[in-house]
C-alpha cells in the first residue's frame, strides 16, 4: 500500500508536466511555431550554460522557502496563503537590522548578519502566528485572514519604501554592505550558498515531519483532527505552532533573499512568490523533496521562457499557461487517484504484478 501511494505521488505530478507540456505544444502549433524548437531553447535558457543554471537555482531559493511554509502548513491541515506577506516582514525586518544596526552600535559584521537573520525569520513567524491566534482563539478562517495579511505586508512595505527608509528621492531601501551580502559560489555564477540553505531547511523539515513523534502527531492532526482530540492531542497547540513555524520558514526565505539576490526593498519586492508557494507545494506532494524539485521546475521555466520568446519569438506567456495547467493536472490526477474504484483497480493491479 506504502509503496502504491508513493508511486502515485511521483508519477502523477509527471504525467501532469507532460500533459501540460502537450497541450502547450498545441498552442504553440496553433500560432505557427515548432513546439519542438520552443521547448529546446526553453531548456536550454535554464540549463545550457553555467550561467543559466545558476539563475534557475537562485530564482529557485525563495520559491523553495514559501512552497516549504506551505507544505509545512498543509501537513497540520492548515491554508496558509499568508507566505508571501510573512516572506516580505521578514525582509523588512532583516533590512532594518542591516541598513540601521550598524549604525546605532558598533559590532562585529557576522554578529550583524546573525542578527538580520534573526530578525527575519522571528518578524515572520509573528506574521504566521496572527491568522493562527485568529483562528485558534476566534475560529476565523485562515484563508481569508492570510490572504488579507498579504495585502497589509505589501502595503507596509510600500510605505517604508516611499517615507521612513526612502533612499534619497527613489522609492527603495539603502542597500545593504557587500559584507552582509551571502557569498556567491563562485565569482563567475551568481549563485550564492542562500540556495543551500534551502536545501538544508528541507531536510530538516523533511526529518521532523516523518521521523519525529511531534511531526508524526502534526501530521495525524492534519488527517484527522476530531481523532487527534480523542487520541489527546492537544490540536489548538499544534494548529497554532504549525502557523509560527510556516511563517518563521518564509521570513527566513525573505531574509537570505535580501542578503542573496536582492540586497533592497522597491516596490514589487516579493510579489507572486507566495502563491507560487502554495502550486509548488501541491505539484511536490506536500513533501519537503518534492517541493525543492517543484520549485527548482517553476525557477526553470521562468529563466528559460527569456530565451524562448528572444529566439523562437513565442510570448512567454505561453509558459504561464504551461505552468498552470501543471497545477490543474496534478490537482486533478490526486483526485483521481483517490476516488475509491480507482484505488481498488491499482491494488488489483499491484496484487498482480
Amino acid at each position: 500500500m506504502r509503496l502504491q501511494e508513493a508511486i502515485f505521488k511521483v508519477v502523477t505530478p509527471l504525467i501532469a508536466i507532460l500533459l501540460a507540456f502537450l497541450v502547450g505544444g498545441i498552442i504553440i502549433v496553433s500560432i505557427g511555431k515548432s513546439p519542438l524548437e520552443a521547448y529546446l531553447f526553453l531548456f536550454k535558457g535554464a540549463f545550457g550554460s553555467e550561467s543559466a543554471l545558476a539563475t534557475t537555482l537562485v530564482k529557485a531559493t525563495p520559491l523553495i522557502f514559501t512552497g516549504l511554509a506551505a507544505t509545512f502548513a498543509y501537513r497540520c491541515g492548515v491554508f496558509n496563503l499568508g507566505a508571501e506577506g510573512q516572506f516580505i516582514m521578514g525582509s523588512i525586518a532583516s533590512i532594518v537590522v542591516a541598513t540601521m544596526l550598524p549604525k546605532a552600535v558598533a559590532l562585529p559584521t557576522p554578529l550583524v548578519f546573525i542578527t538580520s537573520m534573526i530578525a527575519g525569520i522571528v518578524f515572520g513567524g509573528l506574521w504566521g502566528a496572527l491568522p493562527g491566534l485568529l483562528k485558534v482563539w476566534r475560529g476565523l478562517n485562515e484563508l481569508i485572514v492570510t490572504i488579507l495579511l498579504n495585502y497589509v505586508a505589501t502595503l507596509f512595505m510600500s510605505y517604508l519604501v516611499n517615507g521612513p527608509l526612502m533612499e534619497g528621492d527613489i522609492p527603495q531601501t539603502a542597500a545593504i554592505k557587500d559584507q552582509l551580502k551571502i557569498p556567491l559560489l563562485s565569482n563567475t555564477m551568481r549563485l550564492h550558498y542562500g540556495f543551500f540553505a534551502a536545501l538544508l531547511v528541507a531536510l530538516i523539515i523533511y526529518y521532523f515531519l516523518f521521523q519525529t513523534s511531534k511531526g508524526l502527531q502534526l501530521r495525524s492532526v492534519g488527517l484527522n483532527q476530531l481523532a487527534s482530540k480523542v487520541y489527546g492531542i492537544n490540536v489548538n497547540r499544534f494548529v497554532l505552532i504549525s502557523f509560527i513555524i510556516s511563517g518563521a520558514i518564509a521570513g527566513l526565505g525573505g531574509s537570505i533573499e535580501v542578503h542573496g539576490y536582492a540586497f533592497r526593498l522597491m516596490p514589487g519586492y516579493g510579489s507572486g512568490f507566495g502563491f507560487d508557494g502554495v502550486a509548488i507545494a501541491l505539484i511536490g506532494q506536500l513533501n519537503p523533496i518534492g517541493t525543492v524539485i517543484a520549485a527548482c521546475f517553476y525557477a526553470a521555466l521562468r529563466t528559460g521562457a527569456n530565451m524562448m520568446q528572444v529566439v523562437s519569438g513565442i510570448p512567454t506567456s505561453v509558459v504561464a499557461i504551461v505552468q498552470a495547467l501543471v497545477i490543474i493536472f496534478v490537482i486533478a490526477g490526486s483526485a483521481l487517484t483517490n476516488l475509491p474504484r480507482v484505488k481498488a483497480f491499482f491494488q488489483k493491479v499491484f496484487k498482480e504484478v
